[in-house]
């Protein structure tokens, strides 16, 4: 593309402003949502990881000689679910199967629809407006 055409997405596609704002609302949702699945798989890492030092504390306890309260950790606590019937995968993978998934076709179809699928038309011209025309570092693409 030429420097000195414009980039702007909206013209370029007839996109309104309205509704590019409007997509772009429900897009920033989903980045917000992908930043929530993130502290969950993270919750899902932290979580199991504190299981598997209590194994290993229950080894030291019992090597220590404090073998009722390595047997009363390991009854009650190690290997629990942390919701009733649920690991920490499985919260997961419900998020990810009944939420998540269903976001992303939401938004993919808001896009499809109103803006030929083109992200970031918000971003797309607000780069547009602040960029140095014939800078290299200012490049339209």
């Amino acid at each position: 593309m030429d420097d000195e055409k414009s980039s702007d997405r909206r013209a370029d596609h007839d996109v309104d402003e309205a509704t590019a704002e409007a997509v772009g609302r429900i897009s920033e949702a989903l980045e917000t949502t992908e930043r929530a699945r993130g502290h969950l798989y993270g919750f899902h890492q932290l979580t199991g990881t504190a299981d598997l030092q209590l194994g290993d504390a229950c080894e030291q306890l019992r090597a220590a000689g404090h073998t009722g309260l390595a047997e009363r950790i390991e009854r009650d606590l190690v290997g629990r679910n942390v919701i009733p019937g649920h690991w920490t995968f499985q919260v997961v993978e419900e998020y990810d199967e009944t939420y998540w998934s269903l976001f992303r076709e939401i938004e993919s179809e808001a896009r499809s629809s109103l803006t030929d699928g083109r992200r970031h038309l918000h971003e797309a011209q607000m780069k547009e407006d602040r960029r140095t025309h014939g800078h290299p570092g200012h490049s339209p693409q």
